[in-house]
């Protein structure tokens, strides 16, 4: 489970380097520039992959339902918005409300879908990382929100 867990804290810094990566691409073309080139160099490099290492084609994507095709628009717009909001709000912030936009989304799944686990739990995780946000504001921003 530790390989898993350390897997997945991988994937959530490499994603976090990525939006900086291309939000500081944003700032040299737009952010659809940026999500643009983001695309094309992210395909030669998977395809490059697969076909040094295998599993190009080993499916059938005719046999996936329609949605399941949704999955790259998502992302296209997943990227363009992170090398938009980046030089907008910061970093931290946009991986934070991206963090607490997935958490509120899982946690909607897990319930529409009956997922085992403790809904109170989830629900609390997700209020904690808003607490988080709060807390984690400039101070500027929380006095102006007190006055």
């Amino acid at each position: 489970m530790i390989v898993f867990a350390a897997l997945a804290v991988l994937a959530g810094a490499l994603v976090s380097l990525s939006r900086q990566i291309n939000g500081r691409l944003a700032l040299s073309t737009s952010a659809m520039e940026s999500s643009f080139w983001n695309h094309i160099v992210g395909l030669a490099f998977i395809t490059a992959a697969a076909l040094l290492f295998g599993g190009l084609f080993a499916g059938d994507p005719l046999a996936a339902p329609w949605w399941a095709w949704l999955g790259g628009p998502v992302g296209v717009v997943f990227i363009a918005a992170g090398s938009w909001l980046i030089p907008r709000i910061g970093a931290a912030q946009t991986a934070m409300l991206i963090i607490a936009g997935q958490m509120i989304s899982g946690v909607l799944l897990d319930l529409i879908m009956g997922a085992p686990g403790n809904p109170l739990a989830r629900i609390t995780g997700v209020a904690l990382i808003f607490a988080g946000m709060y807390v984690g504001q400039p101070a500027k921003a929380v006095a102006s929100k007190q006055t």
